[in-house]
Protein backbone atom coordinates (compact mmCIF):
# COMPACT_ATOMS: atom_id res chain seq x y z
CA UNK A 1 0.00 0.00 0.00
CA UNK A 2 1.25 3.23 -1.13
CA UNK A 3 1.39 6.02 1.88
CA UNK A 4 -0.42 9.48 0.47
CA UNK A 5 3.57 11.20 0.42
CA UNK A 6 4.42 8.22 -2.08
CA UNK A 7 1.28 9.22 -3.61
CA UNK A 8 1.25 12.53 -4.08
CA UNK A 9 5.26 12.23 -4.96
CA UNK A 10 4.19 9.95 -8.31
CA UNK A 11 1.50 12.31 -8.89
CA UNK A 12 3.93 15.13 -8.97
CA UNK A 13 6.87 13.23 -11.35
CA UNK A 14 3.78 12.45 -14.02
CA UNK A 15 2.95 15.95 -14.45
CA UNK A 16 6.56 17.53 -13.96
CA UNK A 17 7.33 15.11 -17.33
CA UNK A 18 3.71 16.05 -19.23
CA UNK A 19 5.10 19.35 -19.06
CA UNK A 20 8.75 18.70 -20.25
CA UNK A 21 6.89 16.89 -23.04
CA UNK A 22 6.82 19.87 -26.07
CA UNK A 23 4.26 20.63 -28.33
CA UNK A 24 5.35 21.56 -32.21
CA UNK A 25 3.45 25.11 -33.24
CA UNK A 26 0.57 24.41 -35.94
CA UNK A 27 1.31 26.18 -39.22
CA UNK A 28 -1.55 25.17 -40.78
CA UNK A 29 -3.99 22.59 -40.64
CA UNK A 30 -4.04 21.48 -43.68
CA UNK A 31 -1.18 19.49 -45.96
CA UNK A 32 1.63 21.55 -47.81
CA UNK A 33 1.02 20.45 -51.57
CA UNK A 34 3.44 20.06 -53.46
CA UNK A 35 5.68 18.97 -56.74
CA UNK A 36 9.01 18.60 -55.79
CA UNK A 37 11.86 17.31 -57.79
CA UNK A 38 14.10 14.12 -56.95
CA UNK A 39 16.68 15.59 -54.35
CA UNK A 40 16.85 15.26 -50.64
CA UNK A 41 14.74 17.61 -47.92
CA UNK A 42 13.99 18.29 -44.65
CA UNK A 43 10.76 18.82 -43.25
CA UNK A 44 10.21 21.33 -40.06
CA UNK A 45 8.90 19.32 -37.39
CA UNK A 46 9.08 22.20 -34.65
CA UNK A 47 6.04 24.24 -36.76
CA UNK A 48 8.84 27.26 -36.07
CA UNK A 49 10.53 26.85 -39.43
CA UNK A 50 9.63 30.42 -41.65
CA UNK A 51 10.03 28.78 -44.85
CA UNK A 52 7.12 25.96 -44.09
CA UNK A 53 6.80 23.34 -44.63
CA UNK A 54 10.88 22.75 -44.54
CA UNK A 55 13.60 23.68 -41.90
CA UNK A 56 15.21 26.63 -41.39
CA UNK A 57 16.62 25.63 -37.92
CA UNK A 58 14.46 27.44 -35.95
CA UNK A 59 14.19 24.40 -33.78
CA UNK A 60 17.35 25.31 -32.30
CA UNK A 61 16.99 24.74 -28.57
CA UNK A 62 14.04 22.82 -28.26
CA UNK A 63 13.08 19.05 -28.43
CA UNK A 64 12.60 19.08 -32.03
CA UNK A 65 14.62 17.67 -34.87
CA UNK A 66 14.08 18.18 -38.85
CA UNK A 67 12.85 15.01 -40.47
CA UNK A 68 15.30 13.78 -43.75
CA UNK A 69 13.55 12.51 -46.76
CA UNK A 70 14.61 11.68 -50.34
CA UNK A 71 12.53 11.34 -53.51
CA UNK A 72 13.87 10.03 -56.37
CA UNK A 73 11.80 10.89 -58.58
CA UNK A 74 10.21 14.38 -59.06
CA UNK A 75 6.72 13.90 -56.97
CA UNK A 76 3.26 15.64 -55.74
CA UNK A 77 4.12 15.03 -52.32
CA UNK A 78 1.31 16.10 -49.14
CA UNK A 79 3.58 17.67 -46.73
CA UNK A 80 1.84 17.55 -43.19
CA UNK A 81 1.68 21.35 -42.14
CA UNK A 82 -0.10 20.56 -38.62
CA UNK A 83 3.21 18.57 -37.32
CA UNK A 84 0.46 15.86 -35.62
CA UNK A 85 0.92 13.27 -38.40
CA UNK A 86 1.78 9.81 -37.87
CA UNK A 87 3.45 9.54 -41.29
CA UNK A 88 5.56 12.42 -40.98
CA UNK A 89 6.83 14.10 -43.15
CA UNK A 90 3.67 13.40 -45.39
CA UNK A 91 -0.20 13.97 -44.23
CA UNK A 92 -2.19 11.56 -42.99
CA UNK A 93 -5.33 13.65 -41.90
CA UNK A 94 -4.31 13.72 -38.00
CA UNK A 95 -4.90 18.15 -38.93
CA UNK A 96 -8.77 17.02 -38.91
CA UNK A 97 -8.68 15.92 -35.58
CA UNK A 98 -6.86 18.88 -34.07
Amino acid sequence: MLSTDEITLRMTIIVTQEEIMSEPEIPQKAPFIMELEAGTYWWCACGKSTNQPFCDGSHKGTDFEPIEFTLTEKSKVYLCGCKHSSDRPFCDGAHNKI
